[in-house]
């Protein structure tokens, strides 16, 4: 994989969480029991660029989906909730796919960023009314984020299994880990 399809593949990931994230605000919220609760479907993308590139990459696609959600239609309070949601959600994410490993599949990763995503906009709303009352309201958003994220795991899934590109980039990002934890190794032993 050459430097300039790496740019491009990130800029369409970019670009397709940006149009997933307008896309789902511009739906009415589809649960009348949990106002405020949305699918989370920008995350799949974000999974996606989890599973196929860096650390640093990976986080480029998560801070360009973050400003260019806000710069087309949010405002500094939206902005405010999705950073707080979308960093602990990704820290999470990562934490889970890297000490779980092999246990644990791409659709307990999407559970755990749906529950910490929701954990993360209630603190911002208990920082903002002073008040941790606000965190009452996390059993029902938790819920309704392991329904989403289960979802949206099984969306990621079925991506990675059928989209060429995607299992490209998988597979070149996987050789890079492997030769690294090689050299490592080399390196260790010399």
């Amino acid at each position: 994989m050459t430097r300039t399809q790496k740019m491009i593949y990130i800029s369409l990931l970019s670009a397709q969480a940006v149009i997933l994230g307008i896309v789902e605000r511009s739906i009415p919220f589809p649960f009348a029991f949990a106002p405020g609760a949305k699918l989370g479907v920008a995350n799949l993308i974000i999974i996606v660029a989890i599973y196929t590139l860096p650390f640093k990459d990976s986080m480029k696609v998560v801070w360009m989906r973050l400003l260019m959600t806000t710069l087309l239609g949010g405002t500094i309070s939206t902005f405010m909730y999705s950073t707080a949601g979308a960093l602990l959600s990704y820290a999470g994410m990562l934490l889970v796919k890297f000490i779980g490993g092999k246990r644990v599949s791409i659709i307990g990763v999407s559970a755990t960023g749906g529950i910490l995503h929701n954990l993360g906009q209630l603190l911002v709303a208990s920082t903002i009314a002073q008040t941790w009352t606000v965190l009452l309201y996390l059993p029902v958003l938790s819920f309704m984020g392991i329904l989403s994220g289960i979802a949206i795991g099984i969306a990621a899934n079925f991506l990675m299994e059928h989209v060429t590109t995607i299992q490209r980039f998988k597979k070149a990002h996987e050789e890079k880990k492997s030769d690294r934890r090689k050299q490592k190794m080399a390196e260790t032993l010399a």
